[in-house]
């Protein structure tokens, strides 16, 4: 499903780039010079937008829902392992050294340095995944804000388009 959404994505992006490439800018002096610029909108110059605007429109709009569909699969494909990776402690006691005598000291007393070790790589990587895990979570609602604010400019854009064009053709409609 992912290399679907991704497949669209990248199709999606590759069109708006070209449909950008094809607009003629607003100030293109030398194509009007031609005989081009104004001639090619309906409503003149400053009309409304035409099929290259409004398709490009509508790629944003999918750019962005590919985008928050990649986001969502990503965030359900993402798994945290606590001790994936973690490496051990491995003591041996070096025979330099004498060892206790038994009177004086038993095993019970000693705290196992390997077991304080484990314990504390065990802590210190569950709390980075939960840091990692709510950075994750962070980013995707940051994600889902920058769509969806993205969407409601192009739907309010598209609004304001229509009734600019709405507005020209009831100027320009002889009566």
């Amino acid at each position: 499903m992912d290399k679907i959404i991704l497949i669209v994505h990248m199709l999606t992006a590759l069109g708006i780039i070209g449909l950008i490439l094809l607009q003629q800018g607003k100030g293109a002096e030398a194509g009007a010079s031609f005989g081009g610029g104004a001639s090619q909108t309906v409503f003149g110059s400053s009309g409304g937008g035409n099929f290259f605007t409004r398709a490009t429109a509508i790629l944003a709009t999918i750019f962005f829902v590919t985008s928050f569909g990649l986001a969502i699969v990503a965030k359900q494909n993402a798994g945290v392992t606590v001790d994936e990776g973690i490496p051990t402690l491995q003591v041996e006691p070096e025979s330099d050294i004498p060892a206790a005598a038994s009177d004086e000291l038993s095993d019970s007393d000693l705290p196992s340095l390997q077991d304080d070790v484990v314990e504390e790589a065990s802590a210190v990587t569950e709390n980075a995944a939960n840091e990692v895990s709510d950075a994750a979570s962070a980013a995707m609602d940051q994600a889902a804000e920058t769509a969806e604010t993205a969407a409601q400019n192009l739907q309010e854009q598209a609004a304001e388009t229509a009734d600019a064009v709405e507005d020209n053709v009831e100027e320009n409609t002889p009566q």
